[in-house]
């Protein structure tokens, strides 16, 4: 029989989120939950990854997890179109979301 998952879309502020300490999602994705599929595109991912300030503080275990237990899926095949470029401002944006949906 085939189980009926829910499946989460990660965007690109949930990554960021994840990557810098969310604990919640932490949890999520951390515990491989049998019951939810996640599922980003390489866009967010990317978008995400860009949008770190210092790279260095990438917690890479964290990193690893995350693709371990998502599928990611071309953005372009999900879209219809090809990906965009990061520019600074959408950087900020995405840092901006992340630090008021924190407060």
């Amino acid at each position: 029989m085939k189980e009926n998952k829910q499946r989460m879309y990660l965007r690109a502020e949930a990554i960021l989120k994840y990557l810098t300490g969310n604990e919640k999602l932490h949890t999520l994705i951390t515990t491989q939950n049998t019951e939810i599929d996640l599922v980003t595109t390489d866009q967010s991912l990317y978008e995400a990854l860009g949008s770190i300030d210092d790279r260095a503080k990438i917690d890479m275990n964290l990193l690893v997890k995350l693709l371990e237990v998502t599928t990611i899926v071309p953005f372009k095949d999900m879209m219809k179109h090809d990906r965009k470029v990061l520019t600074p401002e959408r950087a900020e944006e995405l840092r901006n979301k992340v630090d008021i949906e924190d407060e």
